[in-house]
């Protein structure tokens, strides 16, 4: 058994994937990892120990095949604002433009209705939709990638951040972990300050392009409310940007406006939301979904983007892939 160190020392990328190896193979306690994991948090995790901590989850997870153009639409949580699923949304409406979209989730941590929470509601069996995932990554362009499912060693680890209540360096390590091996991702972190040293993370580990993205106000998705930080990542170099909603046409909207709550209520707005419904959650739904489609090559224009969002839902396009995907999920 190791014994992590109680005063958390700043760790190189190797030291840092080394410590994750013993967390992930169960060679520290339970209570060790609990204190190991706050006190990283307290003082603020390095470029070097995302990277190594995400190096030792993707050594250890379970792959699934995919398309070499697939994407990934995630936030790491933790943001505390309990707003309404834009990743899980944006995520349907991006493969209903014809981009694979690999989703890669969990359930709630710290927030009241997670991903996969949400889709349950909806009428998605999680489980079948994990041994579906291959399939209907293939065929119809989505699949949904239950972390527990693709990372073992998780397992043991769910009930410890659970019990902590907060974020940790897990919530950082997950969206980097994707089991479909995504070169191409629009990430939403909860810290704008933090944002140079998640993009420089990502950067370590290697990427077609990805964005790192950051409300001012600490939404770990592009808000609507006013700026937002921006890494974007491309190889091994990043650029720190900043973007606003009416760069891609859309107007202000304050925070409140998308203000979620439980699993039920949250799928009743994305139900809406899929039938055409207008406002705040539809327009910060199309403005993440045109920095999705921009990860994906489809455009590098945010008005283009947030049109070409806005047709898949009013077509009826991504109502219909949610069916089929329900359908096929069995």
């Amino acid at each position: 058994m190791k014994h992590l160190p109680l005063a958390v020392p700043h760790m190189s990328e190797s030291e840092a994937e080394e410590v994750f190896g013993w967390i992930l193979d169960g060679d520290a306690t339970d209570d060790e990892i609990g204190r190991f994991l706050l006190a990283m948090t307290e003082r603020s995790e390095t470029a070097d120990e995302i990277a190594g901590a995400a190096r030792a989850l993707r050594a250890r997870y379970i792959p699934v095949q995919g398309p070499d153009d697939a994407i990934d639409v995630c936030g790491t949580g933790g943001d505390g604002h309990h707003t309404l699923n834009v990743s899980t949304a944006t995520g349907l409406v991006v493969a209903a433009c014809g981009v694979p979209v690999a989703r890669h989730g969990n359930r709630a941590i710290s927030s009241l209705s997670g991903v996969a929470d949400t889709l349950e509601v909806l009428g998605l069996d999680m489980a079948a939709a994990g041994r579906t995932a291959e399939k209907t990554l293939a065929q119809i362009g989505i699949c949904f990638l239950f972390a527990p499912n693709h990372h073992p060693a998780m397992v043991r680890i769910q009930p410890i951040r659970k019990a902590l209540g907060r974020r940790t360096i897990f919530n950082l390590m997950g969206p980097l972990s994707n089991p479909v091996g995504v070169t191409r991702q629009l990430i939403g972190i909860a810290r704008p300050g933090y944002v140079s040293i998640y993009g420089d993370a990502t950067a370590r580990l290697g990427t077609m392009r990805t964005l790192i993205v950051s409300g001012d106000e600490g939404l770990d998705e592009l808000s609507l409310a006013g700026g937002n930080e921006m890494a974007d990542v491309t190889g091994h170099d990043f650029a720190m940007r900043r973007v606003d909603a009416p760069m891609a046409g859309l107007a202000h909207s304050p925070l409140e406006a998308i203000r979620g709550g439980d699993p039920h209520h949250n799928a009743a707005a994305l139900s809406a939301l899929l039938d055409g419904a207008p406002g705040a959650y539809r327009d910060t739904v199309r403005f993440n979904s045109a920095a999705a489609l921009i990860v994906a090559g489809r455009t590098e224009s945010w008005e283009e983007g947030a049109e070409m969002a806005a047709a898949a839902i009013d077509s009826g396009a991504a109502r219909r892939l949610l069916a089929r995907w329900i359908e096929m999920a069995r």
